[in-house]
């Protein structure tokens, strides 16, 4: 996101703004579409899992015979029942350590179940992070940086939870209500199952259609999230742009709208979740009520002991809790679910430029190039490169010149595969490209572009980015051949001074030294430089020349330049016009014709007079 143009962000005649994507909706995953995707990594570490479940039988356990200890603690302590008080030791301490028991398995059962999710997080978030740089380039040229890296964000939280809480939460809790019914029936009377199973039922129903009901509110604020850190980041990013045009307080007020929308989306969110913790309340406290009424009747008959009531509470307290964030847990797989979803859409997004299925690796033994009778567009209604035939010999330096739209740099980005052509052939050596892997592709290819971008570290760092695993001496000998000596040296901090952000901290004539040397270090067969000195002024377009004839030297050169004075030591000069060739020659021949480029050469004199 170069400028606020390329942002991808549109407003609409009625002012209202809207992020890339937003009218979008990725497919809806399902439970079971989850779990067969998460399953894989599970099974990485089953033996983990298997002590986990271990753990968290042992804490079920004891948080189901705590009520019968409670009872017998109670009727031991009764005058009523026994008129000789006798402290029921055993049954205390019994109750102590099953209290501990259920906290102290519980959190066994966490700690051998997080090196599980937090594995599968990684593998998950480095599946998607790759994955996005295996997509297309114009999928990046129209993406939403911040909308995405929310959207992975909260798919991977989404992950964490549904591998911790439907695998130890909801089947576990089914498994408890079921186990109490059970206990009501056969210790009191059926009646207490049924009204338990019965509340379960209801319990669950409302839970899931009102759940499902809210879900649009649920993608409907994550929407407006995304969209409201798509346009702070972009703006943040444009900042001088901003500056530039004085914008700031449009920005505010554009970044506002934004989040009117976001916060009119979490208060439906919220009204929603009141109407259903409402109802989810009111079940349990019926459900409760009725079962109370029916103890302290036979309490008061005499059929049942005051233990007997208080461990009725105690299992119904025991049941209505965990129940209670059942309905939670449901409710954040769904909300989990609708994060996967745009994450997984990402996932399933194939790339359009691919390896083909016999693709072999690219061997370079030239560096000729031969661009044969191709034909390209970015949009079907506006082609750009038609019918262009053009070569460039092994070891010769190339320069590609026109107006703007012409299709010059149209023509790296080709060559770069970033997109395929439409008719003809693209040939290195020979080899159509479409034919060999992208990997050996793109290694054998070094580009300095217009804009280049830096990653906020030292210069060192990169210049080393050319070749992580170059040696020292290699990266000492790029700086020197491309004069980047005496920059270095003059700083503080040597080529350990940081660039900062999109390389803002260094000009831009040092920039495309850093480029320069960068590219040196790769080692490529075949140079780009597009338009590498457009934005210089002499000096610095003097120095970056020489660097570039040096780095040139040996091998197969593409200048695509704006400027004619850098490329009149070219071997062969090429004119492109509407996407054609339309002359060719060195620049002393180009002159000798009269044509396209003696009337660029004569423009460009008058414009330096």
């Amino acid at each position: 996101m170069r400028g606020m143009h390329t942002s991808g962000l549109s407003v609409h005649p009625n002012n209202e703004p809207r992020a890339p994507g937003a009218n979008e909706t990725s497919p809806k995953v399902n439970l079971r579409q989850s779990m067969q995707y998460l399953l894989p990594y599970l099974w990485d570490f089953k033996g983990r899992v298997l002590l986990a479940i271990l753990a968290l039988l042992a804490a079920k356990g004891a948080t189901l015979v705590m009520p019968w200890a409670l009872k017998h603690i109670i009727d031991g302590v009764d005058r009523s029942i026994s008129p000789e008080l006798l402290l029921p030791v055993f049954f205390i301490l019994f109750y102590g350590a099953m209290r501990f028991g259920s906290v102290f398995f519980g959190e066994v059962r966490d700690a051998l179940f997080s090196r599980v999710t937090e594995h599968a997080m990684r593998k998950i978030g480095l599946r998607v992070f790759k994955h996005l740089h295996s997509l297309e380039l114009a999928f990046h040229l129209d993406r939403a940086t911040g909308g995405i890296s929310r959207d992975i964000e909260r798919g991977t939280n989404g992950i964490s939870f549904l591998m911790r809480f439907l695998m130890f939460n909801i089947v576990p809790t089914l498994f408890e209500i079921l186990m109490v019914a059970i206990i009501f029936a056969a210790a009191f009377s059926i009646w207490y199952a049924v009204i338990t199973l019965v509340a379960v039922v209801i319990y669950v129903i409302f839970t899931i259609y009102t759940t499902e009901w809210r879900n649009k509110f649920v993608r409907e604020a994550n929407q407006a999230d995304s969209s409201t850190s798509t346009r702070a980041i972009d703006s943040l990013l444009n900042y001088e742009t901003v500056k530039y045009f004085n914008n700031e307080n449009y920005e505010a007020e554009t970044y506002d709208k934004f989040l009117e929308k976001w916060e009119t989306a979490k208060l439906k969110n919220r009204m929603s979740l009141l109407a259903l913790n409402s109802g989810q309340a009111l079940i349990i406290a019926l459900a409760m009520t009725a079962m109370m009424w029916m103890a302290a009747q036979s309490v008061l008959d005499k059929t049942m002991t005051l233990g007997d009531l208080a461990m009725i509470n105690a299992y119904m307290i025991q049941l209505f809790i965990p129940l209670n964030f059942l309905g939670f847990v449901y409710r954040e797989i769904r909300r989990s679910l609708t994060d996967l979803e745009n994450m997984l859409a990402l996932l399933k997004r194939d790339s359009a430029i691919i390896d083909a299925d016999d693709a072999a690796p690219l061997q370079v033994t030239r560096g000729e190039i031969h661009w044969h009778q191709v034909d390209f567009s970015y949009h079907q209604d506006r082609p750009i490169l038609q019918q262009l035939d053009l070569e460039i010999p092994a070891g010769s330096k190339v320069a590609i010149v026109g107006s703007s739209g012409a299709g010059k740099s149209t023509l790296s980005r080709l060559l770069y595969r970033f997109y395929d052509i439409s008719g003809g052939k693209i040939l290195i050596d020979g080899q159509d490209i479409r034919g060999v892997t992208l990997d050996s592709l793109r290694r054998a290819i070094a580009i300095v572009p217009q804009d280049t971008v830096l990653f906020n570290t030292s210069i060192r760092e990169n210049i080393a980015y050319g070749n992580p695993a170059a040696s020292e001496e290699q990266i000492d000998r790029a700086i020197k051949m491309a004069h980047l000596e005496s920059f270095i040296n003059s700083l503080p901090d040597g080529d350990k001074t940081l660039v900062g952000e999109r390389g803002l901290k260094v000009s831009g004539g040092e920039k495309q030294r850093i480029a320069i040397a960068r590219v040196l270090l790769k080692g490529a067969s075949i140079l780009i430089f597009d338009e590498a000195t457009s934005a210089l002024d002499s000096n610095s377009e003097a120095a970056i020349l020489e660097a570039m004839r040096e780095a040139a030297s040996g091998h197969t050169t593409l200048v695509i330049a704006h400027r004619l004075s850098t490329v009149v030591d070219a071997d062969k000069i090429v004119v492109l016009e509407a996407g054609r060739v339309v002359e060719q020659g060195t620049h002393a021949e180009l002159l000798a014709k009269q044509g396209k480029y003696a009337q660029m050469w004569a423009m460009q004199l008058q414009d330096a007079d």
